[in-house]
C-alpha cells in the first residue's frame, strides 16, 4: 500500500533498505535537479564531511548510502539515493534526502515528487510512500524533501519540504559540512543565492590566506651552524592546499 503523504506527516517503514527517487518534469527553462543525502548523528549534524553524499561524492565510504545515475522515465527525469538502513552504524540517527537545482530556482521545477521504494522489491513496483514537494517561496535552490529517522528499533520516513535560498552550499553548511574557500568561491560564481558566510577551515587546516610564521630561532648547540640551518628553514610563503568537498558539478 502506498502512503500519499502531506508535509509534516510520517510513516513507519518495514523495509530494511530503501530507494528515495526524486522525480520531476524537464523542459525549456526548467533547471536540472540533483539528489543528495546527509547522514546525521544525534546532534542533527554530520559526523564528518564524508557523511555528505552528492554529485561529487556519490558514495558514502561505508557503501551503505549511494547516489544512482539519473534516468528518464516516460516524460520525467529521476535522480535516486539508495540507503541500507539496517546496516547503518548506530551513530547515524537520520538520513536527510535533499534536492538542489542548477540553473534556476525550484519555482521553475515542475511536478517535483519523492517516491520511497523498498530497495529489495522490483524497481517498477508500487512505492511505499509518495510526497509532492512544493516550494514555499519559489526562491529555493535547495530543498529537504524528506528524512529517514530512527524510532526505537525501526525507521520512519517524514515528509519535510524545507527550502533554502542558499543552494547546495547553504544546505551543506547548515548541517555542519566544512566548505573550503575554493569551493565556496566557485559556488558563489556559479550558483544563485550562494550563502554570504565565511566557510570554516576544512579538515582542521588553517585558512589558506593566512601565512604561517617561521618557528622562532632555537639555540644551535653546534648542530648545525646557523648558516647551514637557514637552508632548511620553513618557507614563509608556503600555503596548505584547500580541502573538503568541491561544489562544482562534474
Amino acid at each position: 500500500m502506498t502512503h500519499a503523504m502531506l508535509k509534516g506527516s510520517n510513516v513507519p517503514l518495514d523495509a530494511t533498505a530503501v530507494r528515495a527517487v526524486l522525480r520531476w518534469t524537464p523542459g525549456a527553462g526548467v533547471p536540472d535537479v540533483d539528489a543528495s543525502a546527509l547522514l546525521l548523528g544525534g546532534d542533527g549534524r554530520v559526523r564528518s564531511d564524508e557523511d555528505f553524499v552528492f554529485y561529487n561524492q556519490p558514495r558514502h565510504p561505508s557503501g551503505l548510502v549511494r547516489r544512482l545515475p539519473k534516468k528518464r522515465v516516460a516524460e520525467h527525469l529521476t535522480d535516486t539515493v539508495e540507503a541500507d538502513l539496517a546496516a547503518l552504524d548506530a551513530s547515524v540517527d537520520q538520513v536527510v534526502i535533499a534536492a538542489s537545482s542548477d540553473g534556476g530556482t525550484f519555482q521553475h521545477v515542475h511536478d517535483l515528487r519523492i517516491l520511497l521504494h523498498d530497495a529489495g522489491a522490483a524497481a517498477d513496483g508500487e512505492p511505499l510512500a509518495v510526497f509532492d514537494v512544493k516550494p514555499e517561496t519559489g526562491e529555493e535552490t535547495a530543498i529537504i524533501c524528506g528524512e529517514l529517522y530512527r524510532r526505537g528499533d525501526g525507521w520512519k520516513f517524514r515528509a519535510v519540504a524545507q527550502g533554502y535560498p542558499t543552494g547546495l552550499v547553504g544546505l551543506a553548511t547548515a548541517f555542519g559540512i566544512s566548505v573550503d574557500e575554493a569551493g565556496a568561491a566557485e559556488a558563489e560564481a556559479g550558483a544563485p543565492g550562494a550563502p554570504d558566510v565565511q566557510p570554516a577551515p576544512a579538515y582542521g587546516y588553517p585558512p589558506s590566506d593566512v601565512t604561517q610564521p617561521a618557528p622562532a630561532a632555537q639555540p644551535a648547540y653546534g648542530y648545525p651552524q646557523p648558516a647551514a640551518a637557514a637552508a632548511y628553514a620553513p618557507d614563509p610563503s608556503f600555503r596548505l592546499p584547500p580541502m573538503g568537498p568541491q561544489f562544482q558539478r562534474p
